[in-house]
Order: C-alpha cells, then sequence, then structure tokens
C-alpha cells in the first residue's frame, strides 16, 4: 500500500518488500529507532580498542560497563568554534557531560586537534584509524555511557552533524525500512519496577515467551514493529496477546495484581475464556505520510487547519473561551479571575 502511494504521488519505483532492521540493530548502528540511513555516518563501537586508555573518560566509562562509540564526519575537520559549541550543547542537552571529537586535520597524528589524544597510544591511535577509515579533513566524534544513552546521544549528534554538512539536499530518495524487535519492558528507576514499553498487551517474541512465564524480564523482546521512511516514523503497531496465562504473566511484570487487572481488564480477560484469535496490527500517521509524498518538511503544510507556535488555530480561533454554560454541563468550575484591563 505505501508503496503504490509513494509511486503514485512521487513517480518513482519503490522496491519491496521494505528492508527489515531490529531495534537493537538500529539503535547501534544509528542512534535511533527511526533511523535515517542516507547520511551514512553510521556508528562504531570502540569499547574494545580503548578499554585500557589513558584517558579516563573513555577507559572508566568501558570498567564500569559503559561503551565508547564514533562517528566519522568526513571531510568536516574544519568545523568552526561555534559548530561545536553547538554541538557540545546538544549533546548535554541529551545528557552527556560534554562531547569528545578529534579533528584530523592531516595524517599524522601530531596535527590532529584534539583535548585528549595526546593521552592515547599508538596503537589506539591505528586502531581508531582502521575501524573509522579516518583520512585527512575527517571529524570524529564520540559518546561515551552506558550503551542506550551513548547511541541516543551520538545518533542526535550524527543527525545534527548532517545538518550542517547539508547532506540531504537535493536528496529525494525514499529509504523504507521496517524496525522490528522493540523491548517489551523497561526498567523505570524511580518506581523502581518494569513498565510496558508499548502497552501491557504487546506480545513477546516467541523465543522470549518462556522467559516472560518465568520472570526473567530482563531484555525481553516484542512483536512490535514501526515502518520507517527517511527517519520519520509513518507508523507502528503490534501482535497483541491472546491466552489468559501469558497476559497474566505480563501483567505479573508490570506488578499489576489480579484483583486490579480484573478490575481494570475483565472485559479482555473475559474475552479470552470465549478464545480470542491472534490479533495485531498497525496505525499510520496519514498526516506524516502526505507530508513526505508531497516533499514538504513539516505537516503543516498538508493539514486542513494548522495551529501556529502558540497552539491556536488562526482560521477557526480555536481553542477558544469556555462558556459558564459549557463548563456548568461538564460540572467544571474556572477558579481564574480575569484581570481588569488598564485604562
Amino acid at each position: 500500500m505505501l508503496s503504490s502511494m509513494f509511486e503514485e504521488a512521487r513517480g518513482v519505483k519503490v522496491p519491496t518488500p521494505f528492508e527489515r532492521l531490529t531495534w537493537h540493530d538500529a539503535m547501534d548502528r544509528f542512534g535511533s529507532d527511526k533511523p535515517e540511513r542516507r547520511v551514512g555516518m553510521e556508528m562504531v563501537d570502540l569499547s574494545e580498542e580503548l578499554k585500557d586508555c589513558e584517558f579516563r573518560v573513555f577507559s572508566g566509562t568501558i570498567a564500569s560497563g559503559g561503551v565508547v562509540k564514533a562517528i566519522n564526519a568526513k571531510g568536516f575537520a574544519g568545523i568552526s568554534v561555534g559548530q561545536i559549541d553547538k554541538l557540545t550543547k546538544l549533546a548535554q542537552e541529551a545528557g552527556a557531560k560534554g562531547l569528545a571529537y578529534i579533528q584530523a586535520r592531516d595524517t599524522d597524528r601530531t596535527t590532529w586537534r584534539s583535548p585528549f589524544v595526546k593521552r592515547m597510544s599508538d596503537d589506539e591511535i591505528e586502531a581508531l584509524r582502521t575501524k573509522l577509515n579516518i583520512e585527512p579533513g575527517d571529524l570524529i566524534l564520540f559518546a561515551a555511557d552506558k550503551w542506550e544513552p551513548a547511541c541516543d546521544v551520538l545518533g542526535r549528534i550524527r543527525l545534527e552533524v548532517a545538518n550542517l554538512q547539508k547532506l540531504l539536499e537535493g536528496n529525494d530518495d525514499l529509504d523504507f525500512l521496517w524496525v522490528t524487535e522493540f523491548p517489551l519492558l523497561a526498567f523505570d528507576e524511580e518506581e523502581g519496577r518494569y513498565v510496558a514499553v508499548h502497552h501491557p498487551f504487546t506480545r513477546p517474541l516467541k523465543e522470549d515467551e518462556e522467559k516472560l512465564r518465568n520472570g526473567e524480564l530482563d531484555g525481553l523482546r516484542a512483536q512490535a514493529y514501526d515502518v520507517v521512511l527517511n527517519g520519520y516514523e509513518l507508523g507502528g503497531g503490534s501482535i497483541r496477546i491472546h491466552e489468559s496465562d501469558l497476559q497474566s504473566s505480563m501483567f505479573k511484570a508490570l506488578g499489576i495484581t489480579e484483583e486490579e487487572a480484573n478490575t481494570e481488564f475483565a472485559h479482555i480477560l473475559d474475552a479470552f475464556k470465549f478464545g480470542a484469535p491472534p490479533h495485531g496490527g498497525i496505525a499510520l500517521g496519514l498526516d506524516r505520510v502526505v507530508m513526505l509524498a508531497c516533499k514538504e518538511d513539516s505537516i503543516r503544510e498538508v493539514i486542513a487547519f494548522p495551529k501556529n507556535n502558540k497552539g491556536a488555530e488562526i482560521m477557526t480561533s480555536s481553542p477558544g473561551t469556555a462558556t459558564a454554560n459549557a463548563l456548568r454541563d461538564l460540572r467544571i468550575k474556572s477558579t481564574y479571575v480575569e484581570k481588569p484591563k488598564a485604562e
């Protein structure tokens, strides 16, 4: 369906079936669960090569169970101080303490500009050259943290570098793919318990069902999937649980008691008793689909009544002031007191 829509709108052939990429691979290589693959700059893991590095930001992170990852922004060693500051701020906003980088101005390491390169051995430098294909003029950017935060930070940096280098200017290629095997559960540090990444009815992979039943909750994968185009999520969905015993195991993993489950989800649990069939689906963001089909950069261009940056819709003056009768019907009392107008 999607291929035919874009073939009709763009007048190009869209190959099918779409390539599949697991969530783990998407994060590990591109730092995003909706990867923009047209810009290249795949992330490289350097944890093994830098585990004994004198630069403690790297070796200390690895020793504590983290990773060091890097990207090579080809030909961007001439990046300005202002641009470095912008990337550093972006990394910090994403949770990093800073941004490590190397400007490889020429072949000899003595020409490389970096706050830490002097503290790296020749073997470590050669490992970087080999794994990152470093050539004169390249800019190397690093992230050091636990695996997922490191991927996320470097993924954001990667997209901003592509923007600074204008790598996608004039690129009309269509890169469709499926992202599959999302995490089933995530551990909430504040609440001290597991929560559902999608919803509590998402089915685990067949290989992980027994682990869920046994209470082995770390690393469980879901039968959940997104369809992605050029770094945008077009839609997402999942296969749902249709057996009462597996659903009970899911509720138990989430800390939902049997009494709470019977109170909140009785209609679903009762349906299972009648032999609910396997079921699932996908929901598309049609405004996003239309935006990309029309080669627009914002969904405002394809929405009939778009809101402005203040959240107001100009054509219908929405949202408007609620009348006293409307509030009364909803049994809502407003405590807002209108300020007197200055004379």
